[in-house]
């Protein structure tokens, strides 16, 4: 973990992806913490990826909106990467409290009105998102409320540069069909983002699961927004079919207008919602000390252990034998407490972030997956304890290793000792494709299994386990894969 980024003094890793690097660091001159998004090093030579990054900059800052993230700064580090500094969101994003628990009607029509007031700015900026997405809702504490704001806008376009040429990107579940067919874009194409999120939000499921941006150039009519668990008007599941209406002329003029129609048909039903409002989670709102001090790692004996095995896919199979087993044939470290600790593997591939009390038993690998040709790969894992993905035990823990794969497995590993399984997930993030499932009630807590599709034959499978959901979504979103 770099100790500066420019004048700003680094906290801990927010989060990672193939692009680039978030950081929560700290502004010394005006005293307030700033998150600062860095280029992945293996981007800085793309000039092409390297004007995205840049432009994302440019597009935060032509925009005055309470409900958009903000740029304050930019600038370039000594070995060339190009940094935004931007709000810090200390309250986490969507895609976080929708794993922890659903909203209520009132809850998600506050969602829909706040990240709609984003993308009317943005468009009154002449500026395109093309990526609206719980990951993307991003949620901080202003004046002792939760406030939500649009961010990341690595796929952002100009609305007259997308009017002539669009480039296929996209998340396939939320996408407009125009957008996933490469056809000329406007603002319409955000407001069918937002109505698929206002039918996740409203019906606890997405309208489509699509799995890849072919399917979604090609969408049939959702399932009807009313459930028994979660009865609503026809009025408002009319209101969100329209916004979700293939034919871009079908939908609403423009997303204030699909606002103002949902709040109206939800309004007996919003308007009896309890908690009308999202509450503050404590825990989230402290940025932490400044690290000043590195972290000692003083070796310890490696415990004896054995490997057990699972009917898991084949492709998982060997992944799974090995952590099950406690890591055999890993040098275990002992490291001292620190708010947070950045581990990586053996050569620099692989790394997270996890809390201090899991940095006690590392293993950094190379590891040989069963099946897979001898062929030695890179691996991770940090946990509270050597055996942390005892079925039966309590140690947290997280998991991560490459493997071999041309596609992603059909089933993830399951996990009986668990009491609920959530509903599989399909997503892309920054390009490559990812499944995840999640487990709750477990002996520990809960358990999330990923598997991304990192490069065309190569996998990356991650395994966490902890007491709660809000750390384990953290952990999962600082696992960073370097040089695939």
């Amino acid at each position: 973990m770099p100790s500066r980024l420019g004048r700003y003094a680094v906290r801990r890793r927010i989060g990672a992806g193939g692009f680039a690097t978030v950081w929560l660091a700290y502004d010394e001159q005006l005293d307030a913490p700033v998150a600062v998004k860095v280029l992945a090093d293996n981007w800085t030579e793309d000039h092409q990826v390297r004007r995205r990054f840049l432009e994302e900059g440019r597009y935060l800052r032509r925009v005055e909106s309470p409900y958009v993230v903000q740029v304050f700064d930019a600038g370039e580090l000594d070995d060339g990467r190009p940094y935004l500094v931007m709000t810090y969101a200390d309250q986490g994003t969507l895609a976080d409290r929708l794993e922890i628990d659903g909203l209520t009607a009132g809850q998600a029509l506050e969602v829909v009105r706040q990240v709609g007031a984003g993308l009317t700015a943005l468009h009154r900026s002449d500026i395109l998102h093309r990526d609206v997405k719980p990951a993307n809702v991003l949620f901080r504490t202003v004046d002792g409320s939760v406030r939500a704001m649009v961010a990341d806008l690595g796929l952002g376009k100009a609305l007259d540069v997308s009017s002539r040429l669009t480039m296929l990107a996209g998340t396939p579940s939320f996408v407009a069909p125009e957008q996933a067919q490469g056809e000329p874009l406007d603002a319409r194409a955000d407001q069918y983002s937002l109505g698929a999120l206002s039918y996740l939000l409203l019906a606890g499921r997405a309208p489509y699961s699509h799995a890849s941006l072919a399917a979604a150039a090609r969408p049939v009519p959702p399932p009807p927004l009313s459930t028994a668990e979660r009865p609503y008007d026809d009025a408002v599941d009319a209101v969100v079919r329209r916004a979700l209406a293939a034919d871009p002329e079908e939908r609403w003029p423009d997303v204030e207008g699909y606002v103002g129609a949902l709040a109206a048909a939800l309004d007996g039903t919003a308007a009896g919602s309890p908690a009308p409002w999202l509450p503050i989670d404590p825990e989230l709102t402290q940025p932490g000390a400044r690290p000043e001090l590195v972290t000692d790692v003083v070796p310890v004996p490696e415990p004896a252990v054995s490997v057990r095995r699972r009917r898991w896919p084949a492709v998982l199979l060997g992944v799974a034998a090995l952590i099950a087993g406690g890591l055999g044939g890993f040098a275990v470290e002992q490291a001292r407490a620190d708010p947070a600790v950045t581990v990586d593997d053996a050569d620099g591939t692989l790394a997270v972030t996890v809390p201090a009390a899991w940095h006690r038993a590392v293993a950094t690998g190379p590891w040989v997956p069963a099946g897979d040709d001898e062929v030695e790969r890179p691996v991770l894992s940090v946990g509270t304890v050597a055996d942390w993905t005892d079925p039966e035990g309590t140690g947290q823990g997280v998991f991560v290793g490459v493997l071999g794969g041309t596609e992603l497995p059909d089933q993830l590993p399951q996990h009986p000792e668990c009491t609920e399984t959530g509903t599989r997930s399909d997503d892309v993030q920054d390009g490559d494709e990812v499944r995840t499932l999640g487990f709750a009630g477990c002996p520990g807590g809960v358990t999330i299994e990923r598997v991304v599709q990192a490069t065309k034959d190569q996998l990356v499978w991650i395994q966490v386990r902890s007491r709660d959901r809000a750390t384990a979504n953290r952990v999962l979103d600082s696992v960073a894969v370097y040089g695939m």
